[in-house]
């Protein structure tokens, strides 16, 4: 079991060599519920450095004998896994809203992302891993072939408790590494149903392990520990430039995914319902919590009125609640902290001139941290809520003159995560693809889309210019091997 009952309260354990285990700090903090204040999910463990380093030890251990498994047989566990968290869909997805406070409609998308995530890469198993290169020499063979890198740590946020660690972690248990899971402490509890199935679908004991608590703490416990060769991160850039740094001092790999502050063009022969729409839906689901989320709309001058009517027309009608009640359409806030930061950031709109059009306002303050759909009008690129990532539901209307303009504004960002363009003109199109300085670029689609079987990655300070999923999460996961046989 990862949960042990306590004094009348639900702990949730750390997973380590296979085991579900207290931490030797016996100490626990709890996990509290943003849509109804005062309501604890549960409590998990504050983790010592004794723990991680129990964790570490137990994958470098476990590592050797599941690196040699033949890449069908590490899918076969994987397959497996995702059968039972697949039986597990209602379960999970009600632990995550309960946690941070998705609808539970996207959370259950989430989870079955998460079956559909294991299941491919289970396949990447069968894959080829190397090439064959002509040699100079004609009595040789020369060949590549791909060999994991050891023990993989790995750091995952609150806003896809589910998704982001399987993301990382399947790729990396498919090419032959161990791990060990750090996940956000805000969402403790729902990635540890997440590592229940692999523990039930039987993978050896310590190929993965999950220990809990400090980020600050066990984060760098983590980068800078002898068993650990290498760090995936998702999270704020502040976090991961100093994880990079313990990185590159230790010699070991590291993968950064980090911040956006993505925006969408609506050129002037754009469908404006389905620009509005899909702007609604990449700028607000999730309350804005998503690092590709829709924070800028630029607007070409000849429809922005009109599209600025449907906007708001549209926006009006979402409901704001508690996820697991019928209508609701946007949840809280994920925390309380999360809720100040997004409630600082429309005051600052509103104090260097910026007009609000709509929302702006805490609501239902007496149940959660919740806050209205926002957005804002008349502002310039240069204001913070143009150019800092909010992470919360609050968009900023931009007017321009030409569409050389708006991508011009739209690459004015030390981000390059998601952008995306509503436009029926192929020239528009092309421009964008081209000229677009982002890892994710979308036409006629919003911007938060991410298709797990296809690279994802952000330009300048959105990453560290490697990529996660699909194919592509073979270069992290693995070194390249130039084998010579005479």
């Amino acid at each position: 079991m990862n949960t042990m009952t306590e004094s009348k309260k639900t702990v949730t354990l750390n997973y380590i060599n296979g085991e579900w285990v207290a931490s030797d700090s016996e100490q626990t903090a709890v996990s509290k519920n943003p849509a109804k204040i005062g309501e604890d999910v549960g409590y998990y463990q504050m983790s010592s450095s004794n723990d991680f380093n129990q964790a570490a030890v137990s994958a470098r251990k476990a590592q050797k004998a599941w690196g040699k498994l033949a890449g069908s047989v590490r899918g076969d566990y994987l397959l497996k896994a995702a059968a039972i968290l697949e039986e597990r869909i209602e379960d999970v997805a009600t632990a995550m809203t309960q946690e941070m406070g998705k609808t539970f409609a996207e959370a259950k998308g989430e989870t079955a992302r998460g079956v559909a995530i294991l299941r491919y890469y289970a396949g990447e198993g069968m894959r080829a891993i190397g090439d064959v290169i002509p040699s100079s020499d004609s009595d040789a063979l020369m060949f590549t072939t791909r060999v994991p890198l050891g023990v993989v740590g790995v750091i995952t946020p609150w806003n896809f408790p589910v998704a982001i660690p399987l993301w990382k972690m399947a790729p990396a248990l498919i090419y032959g590494n161990a791990v060990v899971v750090k996940p956000a402490s805000d969402t403790a509890i729902t990635c540890s149903k997440v590592i229940n199935c692999l523990h039930d679908a039987g993978i050896p004991a310590g190929v993965v392990n999950m220990v809990t608590g400090s980020g600050a703490k066990i984060g760098m416990e983590m980068v800078n520990h002898p068993e650990i060769d290498a760090i995936t991160f998702t999270g704020s850039n502040t976090v991961g430039k100093q994880l990079a740094h313990a990185a590159v001092d230790r010699g070991i790999k590291y993968q950064l995914e980090m911040g956006g502050k993505n925006p969408v063009i609506v050129a002037n022969d754009a469908d404006l319902d389905l620009a509005a729409d899909a702007t609604i839906s990449g700028g607000l689901k999730s309350t804005g919590q998503k690092c590709t989320a829709t924070s800028r709309v630029i607007v070409h001058k000849d429809v922005y009125e009109e599209f600025k009517e449907k906007l708001l027309a549209k926006m009006k009608t979402i409901t704001v609640g508690d996820g697991f009640e019928t209508g609701t359409w946007m949840g809280p806030c994920a925390s309380a902290g999360q809720l100040e930061t997004v409630l600082s950031y429309i005051e600052k709109g509103k104090q260097e001139g910026a007009k609000l059009l709509y929302g702006g306002n805490q609501v239902l303050k007496d149940q959660g941290y919740y806050v209205e759909p926002t957005v804002f009008e008349n502002a310039t690129p240069s204001m913070t809520i143009a150019r800092e990532e909010i992470f919360g539901p609050v968009l900023v209307l931009l007017k321009v003159d030409t569409m050389e303009e708006a991508l011009e504004m739209a690459n004015d960002s030390e981000y390059g995560l998601s952008a995306s363009i509503f436009t029926t003109n192929i020239g528009n199109m092309l421009s964008f693809i081209n000229e677009m300085d982002a890892g994710l670029v979308r036409i006629n689609a919003e911007s938060a889309g991410v298709e797990l079987q296809a690279p994802f990655g952000g330009m300048k300070q959105s990453s560290s210019h490697s990529r996660e999923q699909g194919r592509a999460a073979i270069e992290f996961f693995t070194s390249i091997k130039t084998v010579f046989v005479k």
